[in-house]
């Protein structure tokens, strides 16, 4: 019997750089092993548009260790698949970065569009998140927020704007200590960078929200820590803000269950939440089982 061969999808985000290895099983992605790191590429942006050469280093560092990964799988060049978001979208060096990558990957990157990115989010959010009925997917990356709006496997509406939670933490939460001052200029960001599309996202509606993001995750690992329902509301969120801004030190760690990982973004992205909950009027939110990546692992899967 032939062996099921192996794939693998890359996913280079603002914040992480995400791998996983799969084969196909009755028609699905099989996740075999999971590779992450917190590269926080958005962190790097010049004021020329440039990303620097720290971080550019530190992108292509966490590259040598999935190159690494991939000699171990033994996955070939053809059944690899490497995804850039927002902020390769838009830093003016992006061509370098990826030249650079080439030889250490042995395959191109293909920087994707916030629209090919909001598909594949709900791809992979459909793929691994029951329910039923119209949903509102919301992921908050690092320099990026995709909105999708879909009804089963039909996208009716998706959008990729400029809201993410390494972008918001220089703009709005660069001094400790935080203050109401700081949610709410971040608030006013969203509403004006969601500016119409908010009353078309509204205007066509849902019936429950899918949140698929490490925002969120940060939040639902919360309250799982704290033996509490994982349902994300708006008094969670109004609850958490209190402790941020109560915290005596910028590294959040005093708040119980959150990651030392996760905590260095986690008031910007907690800002973004409140925000979105505020004007979309969002009752309560579900943390997704996959998104961007596993929409990649979708899309290999079926070819």
């Amino acid at each position: 019997m032939p062996k099921t061969p192996l794939y693998a999808a890359i996913t280079l985000g603002s914040n992480s750089f995400n791998m996983l290895v799969a084969k196909t099983l009755g028609g699905r992605p099989h996740i075999i092993a999971k590779y992450k790191r917190k590269v926080r590429l958005a962190d790097g942006i010049l004021y020329n548009g440039s990303l620097s050469e720290e971080v550019l280093l530190r992108g292509l560092d966490c590259l040598f260790m999935f190159s690494h990964m991939l000699k171990k799988h033994a996955i070939p060049a053809d059944k690899i698949t490497i995804i850039a978001t927002a902020t390769l979208r838009n830093i003016t060096n992006a061509d370098d970065f990826c030249q650079r990558a080439i030889p250490i990957l042995g395959y191109p990157i293909e920087i994707i569009s916030g629209m090919r990115e909001a598909e594949l989010i709900y791809q992979g959010m459909v793929a691994t998140t029951s329910g039923i009925g119209r949903r509102l997917v919301i992921d908050i990356g690092g320099a990026s927020t995709e909105f999708i709006i879909g009804d089963g496997d039909t996208v009716l509406l998706k959008n990729s704007l400029a809201i993410g939670c390494v972008t918001f933490n220089h703009k709005f939460f660069a001094s400790f200590p935080f203050k109401q001052l700081n949610f709410d200029d971040a608030n006013s960001e969203v509403r004006s960078v969601l500016g119409d599309h908010l009353g078309a996202l509204k205007q066509l509606g849902w019936h429950s929200v899918v949140g698929a993001s490490g925002s969120v995750q940060s939040v639902a690992e919360i309250l799982d820590n704290r033996k509490l329902p994982g349902t994300i509301t708006l008094d969670v969120l109004k609850q958490l803000k209190q402790e941020v801004l109560s915290q005596s030190s910028a590294s959040m760690l005093d708040i119980l269950g959150i990651s030392e990982e996760r905590a260095p973004t986690f008031a910007a992205g907690l800002s973004i939440l409140l925000a979105l909950f505020d004007l979309l009027e969002i009752d309560s939110l579900h943390l997704s089982g996959g998104a961007l990546r596993e929409g990649v692992l979708v899309m290999l899967s079926k070819r």
